[in-house]
């Protein structure tokens, strides 16, 4: 894991505390994450509704979990100033990690465990939601594996250290995967290189 940046975690808990501002007046409708479309993204959803992720991720941290996050957070993480409503998380998927990862997920709230044989399956804790994903997933021609040994370091202020990808590799993934919210937030990490 690369160096830690303290930097990346302010960031987080800062947007963290503009999707509650933002959606303070909002009342739930029913659209759950999974069903955010391509171009606006899960903000719009009811993920974003009590979105805190930091509880599970000072889980997985504390359960020994590799596993490292990717996704708009982690586009939060390197500045990127769109907002989010869940939480996708890269791991590598052997026995180990998986072992990690259910003993994070309960900590978190969670009762019945995920099938974490899948290259991608869903989760729900309190206060977030989202994907749990392995190198086994298609990503299209590029290979993430690598980018597990490349996660970046973010130490938060309450004492845990929260993996997350490199700028390089969330940019790469966001062009892999394609859809219109992906590349115009790659874009906007591709701004934040200069």
């Amino acid at each position: 894991m690369s160096s830690m940046n303290e930097h990346a975690a302010v960031r987080l808990r800062q947007a963290i505390r503009r999707i509650e501002e933002a959606t303070r007046d909002r009342t739930a409708t029913g659209c759950r994450p999974e069903d955010a479309d391509d171009l606006t993204g899960t903000f719009a959803t009811d993920g974003a509704l009590g979105f805190d992720p930091i509880p599970f991720l000072r889980a997985l941290h504390e359960a020994g979990s590799h596993a490292m996050v990717i996704g708009q957070v982690a586009g939060i993480m390197h500045g990127s100033a769109e907002l989010t409503g869940d939480l996708d998380l890269l791991w590598d998927g052997t026995p180990a990690q998986a072992r990690a990862l259910r003993d994070a997920l309960a900590a978190a709230g969670r009762t019945d465990l995920p099938d974490l044989d899948r290259a991608q399956v869903g989760y729900q804790v309190t206060g977030a939601a989202g994907d749990l994903c392995t190198p086994a997933l298609s990503w299209g021609d590029l290979d993430v594996t690598d980018c597990l040994a490349r996660a970046q370091g973010a130490d938060d202020s309450s004492g845990f250290t929260i993996r997350y990808a490199s700028l390089d590799d969330l940019i790469r993934m966001r062009r892999a995967i394609g859809r219109p919210k992906d590349h115009r937030r790659a874009d906007e990490l591709d701004r934040l290189h200069t």
